[in-house]
């Protein structure tokens, strides 16, 4: 009887994995192929953690490409280092019919360095592999193993990875001991786990399914923010032979400052004493700083080093020092030692840096959180934060990359988040003053004079200094304008507490008002007109608008000889709402044409229904901005 049952029970097994290993293209749903360019047709990810240094990563992938566009969805990329091993690859391909076609192994991967161009020591490396098929539909198995020699970062589970892709179904296990204590993080998912004890191991499962993938909407948040993911920090944690445990922020932040930064701020004497004569007659620590800011923006540059405790730990400050190079980890940690030898204190702060605005998680600490890092002095009654890996930097100014974000400072005390400083709207400024002459063929020559300020300063800061014909087709490219012409470069920075960069330039722009017949047609807006935005008529996501600006342009035309008119149609504008505000008017003197706009867009995030007057908004704006004005010349 009892082989009987094993009979009966291999038969089911046996039958059940046969139903699901038919991927015939066809059997995907309806539902599943509209919008998508590919189908997950199965993802089982199982997380063993046997141990805090050995736990198992098994994969098993089905993914049918429906067209070219969905090709990337098949690629497999697989990073690896000291911590990480691959155990093993191996896969299928099959065409539209769910017929067989070619098997492949690891043997068969990529396999190279992970160096991203600019960094000087990497440990990461990378696997990487996409069938060659132009015939589609067609599917591809992946099945793997990994092995990782540390559970500080467990690998996280995002079911669907890109819009443009659906999802058939798709489970993640994780297995531990019973007595394994574990945060976990589970966004826009429905429903718990399932949970099962035994008297060895502790099981969750996570399971989604038919999930159809949608047209991508201009203007969404973060897909973290409505995307299905589960992160998971076990409490204790083996990293590099480092051992530790943490509940929060604060017992991390204490963590990485005893294991990772602690021992590593001495200083060569030669240097001590350098900068104790640097800021001798100084009295106030702002100023100190300041010099020592100079001092290290003079003497070091940023190179990427990706080593070191997982590239967690920075080089030591009397290494920078000697080599005068560091990553933004060694370059903070050396600025933080100098800033120590004139009693000045500050903070390893760690950031998740990016020009779309992404802070920590308040509520959910875990290492795999930041990408960089910065430092944050808190003077009394003025708290100054120093990008330091940027020898241009102004003293105290951030950036768009890192600012108005929470951030992990990391002291002997313990972890602490703190908000880096925000670019206001009304900061972020482009000004800009043209003065312009038509000649009598419609060509136009003149001067043209912009201040940039808050993220406009970040945004025009990398083209000073380059050489004079770069500059050209940088410059030729951001005024998009046709016929366009730099006759004369000339940049100066203020590097003061709140930073501009002047742009002055000599320009002509062949052709730029039509001449036809007795007309004169001038678009009155030379060199800032708002682009029009995709309509979003069914929309589900809420309206995220990053970062707010204010741009005023002042334009004043000197007209050729001719003009007859003396009098100019009505076309001021002004509107505002939620979003903004936007001023256009006009003015004409005896020859001299007057032009003036202004538009201010605000930052923050809206219900998904708001889209349609933002896209009035910036439909209204852009009638404006294009707006022509006809003159009567003398016959």
């Amino acid at each position: 009887m009892k082989y009987v049952l094993l009979f009966l029970s291999l038969c089911v097994i046996f039958f059940k994995t046969s139903a699901q290993d038919n991927y015939d293209a066809d059997l995907i749903p309806q539902t599943l192929k509209s919008r998508a360019n590919a189908t997950i047709r199965n993802q089982e990810t199982v997380i063993d953690m046997r141990t805090p240094d050995n736990v198992v990563q098994t994969v098993k992938k089905v993914i049918t490409v429906l067209n070219k566009n969905g090709e990337n969805a098949a690629r497999l990329v697989l990073f690896y280092d000291k911590s990480t091993t691959i155990k093993g690859i191996k896969g299928e391909v099959y065409n539209a019919a769910g017929k067989l076609t070619s098997k492949f192994t690891q043997s068969n991967f990529s396999d190279e360095s992970a160096a991203d161009g600019f960094s000087l020591f990497v440990d990461d490396r990378v696997k990487h592999f996409l069938p060659n098929e132009n015939v589609y539909p067609y599917t591809v198995v992946y099945n793997y193993e990994v092995k990782h020699k540390q559970n500080l970062a467990i690998p996280d589970w995002n079911p669907k990875p890109a819009s443009d892709v659906s999802v058939e179904k798709s489970n993640y296990t994780f297995i531990c001991k019973p007595t394994d204590e574990l945060r976990i993080k589970a966004q826009n998912y429905a429903g718990n786990p399932l949970e099962t004890l035994t008297d060895k191991q502790k099981t969750y499962v996570w399971s989604v399914s038919n999930i159809a993938a949608a047209k991508p909407e201009p203007y969404s948040p973060d897909r973290e923010t409505y995307e299905t993911s589960v992160k998971i920090a076990p409490k204790d944690f083996f990293f590099y032979n480092y051992k530790g445990s943490y509940h929060n922020w604060n017992e991390l932040g204490k963590w990485i400052y005893e294991n990772l930064l602690k021992g590593r701020s001495a200083l060569p004497q030669n240097t001590i004493e350098t900068i104790k004569e640097l800021v001798k007659n100084e009295t106030d620590d702002k100023e100190k700083a300041r010099k020592i800011y100079q001092y290290m923006q003079n003497k070091t540059r940023y190179i990427s080093v990706q080593i070191g405790i997982g590239g967690n730990q920075p080089v030591a400050a009397s290494e920078v020092d000697k080599l005068g190079y560091g990553d933004c980890k060694a370059l903070v940690n050396y600025t933080q030692s100098l800033l120590s030898v004139a009693g000045i204190e500050s903070y390893y702060c760690v950031v998740e840096a990016g020009n779309e605005k992404k802070s920590f998680d308040a509520n959910y600490a875990s290492m795999v959180q930041g990408n960089h890092v910065i430092l944050c002095l808190p003077l009394k009654g003025d708290t100054i934060w120093l990008e330091c890996t940027s020898q241009k930097a102004p003293f105290g100014f951030l950036g768009d990359f890192t600012d108005d974000r929470l951030v992990l400072a990391c002291t002997a005390e313990g972890g602490k988040l703190l908000k880096t400083p925000k670019l206001e709207t009304q900061d972020n400024k482009q000004i800009r003053m043209a003065e312009l002459t038509i000649l009598a063929g419609g060509d136009i020559k003149g001067t043209v004079k912009t201040i940039f300020s808050g993220s406009q300063y970040d945004n025009n800061e990398s083209i000073i200094g380059k050489p004079f014909s770069e500059q050209q087709k940088l410059l030729t490219d951001a005024y998009d304008v046709d016929n366009i012409a730099f006759n004369k470069i000339n940049y100066t920075k203020d590097k003061s507490s709140t930073p501009r960069i002047i742009e002055e330039l000599n320009i002509n722009i062949n052709k730029y008002a039509v001449i036809n017949n007795d007309k004169l047609f001038l678009v009155l807006n030379a060199f800032n007109v708002k682009g029009n935005i995709p309509e979003s008529r069914v929309r589900t996501k809420p309206l995220y608008l990053n970062r707010g600006f204010t741009d005023e342009d002042s334009i004043t035309y000197t007209l050729p000889e001719g003009i007859i008119t003396t009098q100019i149609p009505p076309n001021d504008k002004k509107f505002s709402n939620q979003f903004g505000e936007y001023i256009s008017t006009t003015t004409l003197k005896g020859n001299k044409l007057s032009y003036y706009r202004k538009l201010m867009l605000n930052e923050g995030t809206f219900p998904p229904e708001a889209y349609a007057e933002f896209n009035k908004f910036i439909s209204d704006v852009n009638t404006s901005d294009r707006y022509k004005l006809i003159l009567s010349l003398k016959k």
